[in-house]
């Protein structure tokens, strides 16, 4: 930002929501006055035509009614005003007004008033000429080195430059290799026309080459007609820029000239036979420029407003002054208004008009002065003690990163060692992978994501390679280990809340330990409170409290959701192991006695799933507006190839919809991709927690545990081919037919092979429901699929098979608040016999 304030002499507003463009401005004594002194002639889009002549009382005054002169609504958008020679019998200025499909040349006067309404103003339509083709942009100058005349050229939206000599129509060329327009200029010192193409290059063609070319209206003509008629099209020279241009202008002095192009990186000043004069990499993106003469000798002062409402002068290369202008400038022209010379004048895209000069007028900022107040000093001990508060939560906060130092160790000399870490997201590391001679590395763990992780393991890997004497390069090997991280990672102590959404209750074998003893790093062991209450805070901002019993052998863990149970369950279970462990207790166990909480659980899969659903719904609604756009696309590529084009019938507006509506798609798939993915990490904890609970109800075995881990948990990621869902169904169903079948029928039955998303999760949470249903009358859980192995195998209780149908009846997904718990008595002949 420039210190300095472009000092306003003038400025005006024009219209309303009128819109101007670069060629939409001019500075020249358009009237003929004699006196020196230019107008400003604007034009607009909406077809005004606006000429104004201020004479402000004092700097930094608005417009008056007088300085008006002119101001009329022509047909059609003016696209282009200049003013120059061009009426043929005269040296007198007229103005030259570019529309669409019609070039207009007026001549402006003024009449002497006799009251005090001052002169009177009027244009006189000298001549015109109606367009066969749209109109881009125009350029004039002597061509062919005529004097006391300007000719007119220009470019069409298909590539044709149309010359006209002042009142008659001369001819029309194709430019070579035309995509696009671009800007375009004359250069009276050679002769020729410079314009940018659409492959970023700076072209200039001889204005007696194009007279001489073929015809643009025998572009149809054999290859031997066209011969024979005229020359083929070429290039004066050529220079490739590597952007796109916006602006082209000539500047000549001591009988030299210089093409100035203004890119959207760089502004570049090129000689008249296209070599690089220099050129000057620009810190912001330019919107305008404006290249003159400067006052020293040989050098060139150029104005150039940019994006930043900046308006930066250099001289050459060298910047000489930035000022601030209140609008972003399209347009900057230089001129002589009321004996003032010098004055900028900008206009922007929405109509602002200011003239103005540099000057050392800072806009500072005073600071107000302080109302004095009497000091209060109870609210500052209140305020004192709040920020002391927050300052010692805060540092609870501090320490989310655990440095981990990984050793290997080897008996052997090895070589090629490479080591690879992974972790379960959210949580991520600041190296993943390590190339390395030494034998130790050293690593930072930490929470990366708004969701607690549903697992504290990582895994590392290490490559290596053991010479021997037959191989020297060494045999490839591997080796890899788990490794725990610690809860401090993502969670910090907090105080216990009395209430909760969800409590579990695990039973122990063994008398209630103190839990400073068990979480020493999350206890305080002068707090007496907290030998049988704990509370922990996820950095995410959740929290769990944890009880201990003072007369039984049980703990409780409630939270206000579900997912949030797991890892302070997990830990509990772990460190009560290892606490019986160091104990040399090896009869240790832990059981669970309460009902399995499948509600809960079902309201997360219906979540998940529906993220899923939206999902997909957001990439058909994609893939149709791509589509689209690429279908308007080509429309539009043809109505602008097109020789004898026809109107838009606003595909433009119908193209700009398309991109907003393919944006704003892109922004809610996005979103929704990052909720899928917090809920597949909440879902994926709440199903860990479910494991736990149904081991401990059925105190299944290791390897019963694997197997049910298997078939909840087979997916790392989730994605729309494969999902949760689909997988998690097809693998219960296997063993519903397999190892938990009620008989050889079931067995019999073949499961499909081919997954898809499913339309609603009804069978999931059915097949679910089934599963506890069977582990609760005594099923158990193996990978073998004999009928005879599963009749022969001791279950529990017996497990009595029930109707199928009165087991979906108890089973719906209605009744999904079904709870198993254990009930045990002895009959008479003394088995032991379980039901629900």
């Amino acid at each position: 930002m420039s210190l300095f304030k472009a000092r306003d002499w003038w400025s005006t507003a024009l219209g309303e929501k009128e819109e101007f463009d670069q060629g939409c401005l001019c500075v020249a004594d358009v009237d003929n006055s004699g006196s020196g002194q230019d107008k400003i002639t604007v034009g607009s889009y909406m077809g005004y035509l606006r000429i104004f002549n201020p004479h402000p009382v004092k700097p930094g005054d608005g417009m008056q009614a007088e300085d008006l002169l002119l101001e009329v609504q022509l047909r059609d958008p003016i696209l282009q005003v200049e003013v120059g020679k061009f009426v043929s019998g005269t040296e007198l200025l007229h103005l030259a007004v570019l529309h669409c499909r019609k070039l207009c040349v007026y001549a402006v006067s003024g009449t002497l008033g006799n009251v005090e309404h001052g002169n009177q103003y009027h244009v006189k339509l000298m001549y015109e000429h109606n367009l066969q083709r749209t109109a881009c942009n125009m350029t004039y100058g002597p061509f062919g080195g005529v004097k006391g005349r300007d000719l007119i050229c220009i470019q069409s939206m298909d590539g044709m430059l149309m010359l006209f000599e002042q009142e008659s129509y001369a001819f029309g060329r194709f430019l070579p290799g035309f995509l696009l327009p671009g800007p375009l200029t004359y250069s009276s010192r050679t002769d020729s026309f410079i314009t940018v193409s659409s492959c970023q290059q700076v072209e200039s063609y001889k204005y007696q080459v194009l007279a001489f070319a073929t015809d643009a209206d025998e572009r149809q003509e054999t290859e031997q007609q066209k011969l024979s008629s005229g020359k083929r099209l070429v290039m004066d020279w050529v220079l490739n820029i590597g952007e796109q241009a916006l602006d082209i202008c000539v500047v000549s002095f001591n009988q030299t000239s210089s093409v100035f192009v203004l890119g959207e990186r760089n502004f570049f000043c090129l000689k008249d036979n296209g070599q690089i004069r220099f050129m000057k990499k620009l810190d912001c993106s330019p919107s305008c420029f404006l290249p003159y003469c400067s006052v020293s000798e040989g050098t060139i002062n150029t104005l150039v407003g940019n994006h930043n409402n900046m308006l930066h002068v250099y001289q050459d290369v060298t910047l000489k002054w930035a000022t601030q202008l209140p609008h972003i400038p399209v347009a900057v022209k230089v001129g002589n208004l009321q004996d003032l010379k010098g004055v900028i004048v900008t206009l922007s895209d929405s109509g602002h008009l200011q003239c103005s000069y540099l000057g050392t007028d800072p806009s500072l900022f005073q600071a107000p002065k302080v109302e004095s107040r009497e000091i209060n000093y109870e609210e500052l001990d209140r305020e004192m003690k709040e920020l002391q508060k927050i300052i010692k939560e805060s540092t609870k906060t501090q320490g989310t990163s655990v440095l981990h130092i990984i050793t290997l160790q080897s008996r052997l000399a090895v070589q090629k060692t490479k080591l690879s870490i992974c972790v379960q997201p959210p949580l991520a590391l600041t190296h993943d992978q390590f190339i390395f001679d030494d034998i130790a590395v050293a690593l930072s763990v930490f929470l990366k994501g708004n969701c607690p992780p549903a697992e504290l393991e990582g895994n590392a890997v290490a490559s290596y390679s053991t010479p021997t004497d037959l191989n020297p390069e060494g045999i490839p090997r591997v080796a890899q280990c788990k490794f725990r991280l610690p809860l401090r990672l993502i969670c910090f102590p907090a105080q216990p809340s009395k209430t909760a959404n969800h409590k579990l209750t695990i039973d122990t074998n063994k008398p209630p330990v103190s839990l400073v003893n068990l979480f020493p790093d999350f206890a305080d062991q002068s707090n007496e409170d907290q030998v049988n209450v704990l509370g922990f805070q996820f950095l995410t901002g959740s929290r769990i409290t944890l009880l201990a019993s003072k007369t039984s052998q049980r703990y409780r863990i409630q939270s206000e959701q579900l997912e949030d149970l797991w890892l302070i369950t997990k830990e509990l279970t772990f460190r009560l192991e290892e606490h019986f462990k160091k104990e040399n207790s090896k009869d240790f166990t832990c059981t669970f006695s309460g009902s399995v909480p499948l509600q809960e659980y079902f309201e997360l899969i219906d979540c998940h799933f529906e993220l899923r659903l939206n999902a997909e719904k957001f990439e058909e609604l994609l893939s149709e507006r791509a589509i689209q756009f690429r279908a308007i696309e080509r429309r539009l590529l043809t109505r602008f190839k097109d020789k004898t084009p026809a109107p838009l019938q606003h595909l433009d507006t119908l193209l700009e919809g398309t991109y907003r509506q393919i944006i704003a798609l892109a922004d809610a798939a996005e979103e929704n991709q990052a909720n899928m993915f917090q809920a597949f990490t909440k879902l994926k904890s709440a199903t860990q927690l479910v494991i736990m609970l149904i081991s401990l109800w059925q105190k299944l075995s290791t390897d019963q545990v694997a197997i049910l881990e298997a078939t909840f948990l087979p997916l790392m990621q989730d994605t729309q081919e494969l999902g949760w869902e689909e997988s998690v169904d097809a693998a219960i169903s296997h063993l519903l037919r397999t190892c938990l079948s009620k008989s050889s029928k079931e067995q019999a039955l073949t499961l499909t092979t081919q997954l898809s998303i499913p339309k609603d999760t009804s069978r999931l949470k059915k097949h679910i429901t089934l599963l506890c249903d069977r582990l609760a009358k005594g099923g158990r859980l193996c990978l073998s699929t004999d009928t005879n192995i599963q009749q022969t195998m001791v279950m529990p209780g017996g497990c009595t098979p029930i109707p199928e149908s009165d087991l979906e009846e108890r089973t719906g997904v209605q009744d999904s608040t079904t709870t198993f718990t254990n009930h045990r008595h002895f009959t008479k002949s003394g088995a032991l016999t379980r039901y629900v």
